[in-house]
């Protein structure tokens, strides 16, 4: 792939744009040599205004969502993008959130712009277990951890059971649940099933992932080693 055209993918501008970067010699390889649009070159060798390239096409990495954001492109709002370099929205292949948490829900979410890696992840039978911190309205009433791992509990308006789910009670108003499906507004319509309500909503972990220190809406690139922490579970 030219120069030109991989740079452009990665968002840094059209193609015009990049080929008057060129011309400024703005991209250079890592010895402070001015490249050329034809020129063959390692990606981690080269350099725009002596900063290193993005990553290639293949890139994931986890954010720590805050509230408040929403995971799309084109909300009015406060969107997971304002949190990356702006040039990221622009890649092509699009780098897309690895399903959803709502605006309310902060945590643990992923980005890719590998769509097998995305369908991998997402797909029900990877039954990645994704673990949930929720702050109740009200005290547990003590029958819902059996309820949800009961495998018969059904969402109003759904046409299935929900698959068995496990929780923890962490103190009367907490609970720590790990599933293995992600129904739109699962674990506030689950607490919803029992009569009682979530206040507040928090991904912990997605696989063997979890954010260690990774502070509200910081950002880290995966490796190799990190994907298989995340298959590993």
């Amino acid at each position: 792939m030219k120069l030109v055209k991989l740079i452009g993918n990665l968002g840094y501008g059209s193609r015009k744009e990049v080929a008057a970067m060129f011309r400024e010699g703005r991209i250079t390889d890592a010895d402070g040599e001015v490249l050329y649009a034809d020129d063959q070159v390692e990606h981690a060798r080269i350099r725009i205004d002596d900063e290193p390239l993005d990553p290639p096409a293949g890139l994931v990495l986890l954010l720590h969502k805050p509230v408040g954001y929403t995971c799309s492109t084109k909300d009015k709002g406060r969107v997971v993008y304002d949190l990356l370099p702006p040039r990221y929205r622009l890649r092509s292949p699009l780098l897309s959130t690895v399903g959803r948490l709502d605006r309310d829900t902060s945590g643990a979410l992923l980005m890719t712009d590998d769509g097998g890696l995305l369908h991998r992840i997402v797909s029900p039978k990877a039954q990645l277990p994704k673990v949930y911190e929720a702050t109740l309205a009200s005290d547990l009433r003590g029958d819902e951890a059996a309820v949800f791992a009961s495998g018969t509990l059904m969402l109003e308006s759904e046409k299935e059971p929900l698959a068995p789910a496990g929780m923890e009670v962490v103190a009367p108003r907490h609970a720590r649940l790990t599933l293995i499906e992600g129904r739109y507004h699962q674990v506030r319509r689950m607490f919803a099933a029992v009569g009682n309500h979530v206040q507040a909503l928090h991904r912990s972990r997605i696989g063997g992932l979890t954010l260690d220190d990774l502070p509200p809406g910081e950002w880290r690139v995966l490796g190799a080693a990190d994907l298989e922490r995340l298959f590993g579970r």
